[in-house]
């Protein structure tokens, strides 16, 4: 049996089990029907908010920095917003990845496609940057029936997970490239592919820069330059968010014009702006759990101890 096929086979070793058994209940609410799955959606941001006390710290710190000008009983709303906005993520996640969408269920709507097909008319490969919304796996499968879509994203820690989620990325994408296939994304870009990419969370892996998001020096990936200055493509921005009525509106912005520039930190600092203008749109449903403003220019960590 070659490496290749070896890849594709599930681990199923027994110490994968309780993996196996979870992404079974997972793929079991997948199939509720949309009306329970948003009733225990609810449910579940409700019983998130009241067990994830340190995300909860880290939410309501990061709201606090990027909404000074909101009271502390708004700022309360928006903390329990996105709570049950996660909720109902979660099992938007798991219906993208193993439900069933049919042609009216979800209802959705895409704006902006022209800009898109205007990029790819110049010969150009598409960098499709979002920011980390709760409703970021559905779109992007809504997103995937008028356009072929790769994406690039983190791997699991898990063996077991990270199989049943590729496989299952693999009915609506073209390809998934993990954050260390630098060289198969760049050549889909050159092929004048579309590359899926969220660059505001913080990591560790990668080159960085300070830049400033909503006002505070926040540690942020230079990805976007780079792999725009080596492929060519163009960078577009792309909105997503969840009606009040349980449709999607999916939204694709112009061109960043003159992209990338000469210089590295320039660039990143105008990718970050663009991510805080998507978010404000929608902060409620921001994945606000992280802690975005650890590091600081001088090393030291912030904010959250």
């Amino acid at each position: 049996m070659t490496d290749e096929n070896k890849s594709t086979l599930p681990p199923i070793g027994l110490r994968h089990w309780p993996t196996w058994i979870a992404i079974a209940f997972g793929w079991t609410l997948a199939h509720w029907p949309s009306r329970l799955q948003t009733l225990g959606g609810r449910a579940l941001g409700r019983l998130m908010q009241a067990t994830m006390w340190r995300r909860g710290r880290n939410a309501r710190t990061n709201i606090a920095l990027c909404f000074p000008e909101l009271d502390e009983t708004r700022r309360e709303q928006m903390l329990r917003d996105m709570f049950t906005a996660l909720g109902l993520g979660v099992f938007e996640f798991l219906r993208a990845w193993w439900g069933r969408l049919s042609p009216n269920d979800p209802a959705y709507s895409v704006k902006g496609l022209e800009h898109l097909h205007a990029a790819q008319a110049l010969g150009k490969g598409v960098i499709l940057v979002s920011a980390h919304f709760t409703t970021l796996e559905i779109c992007v499968r809504l997103l995937c029936r008028d356009v072929e879509i790769n994406g690039m994203y983190r791997p699991h820690e898990s063996e077991a997970l990270e199989w049943a989620v590729k496989k299952a990325r693999a009915r609506y994408t073209k390809q998934m490239f993990s954050r260390d296939e630098l060289r198969p994304a760049l050549r889909c870009l050159k092929q004048g592919g579309v590359l899926w990419f969220a660059p505001d969370q913080e990591t560790r892996r990668g080159e960085s820069v300070f830049v400033p998001f909503f006002k505070q020096p926040a540690s942020s990936l230079t990805s976007t330059h780079q792999m725009a200055r080596m492929s060519g493509a163009a960078v577009l921005p792309f909105f997503h968010q969840r009606n009040h009525d349980g449709s999607y509106s999916l939204e694709i912005w112009p061109a960043l014009e003159n992209f990338p520039g000469k210089d590295a930190v320039e660039d990143t600092a105008r990718i970050m702006a663009t991510m805080e203008q998507l978010i404000r749109r929608a902060p409620e449903q921001y994945l606000w759990i992280h802690q975005r403003f650890k590091r600081t220019p001088d090393g030291k960590s912030a904010h959250y101890s």
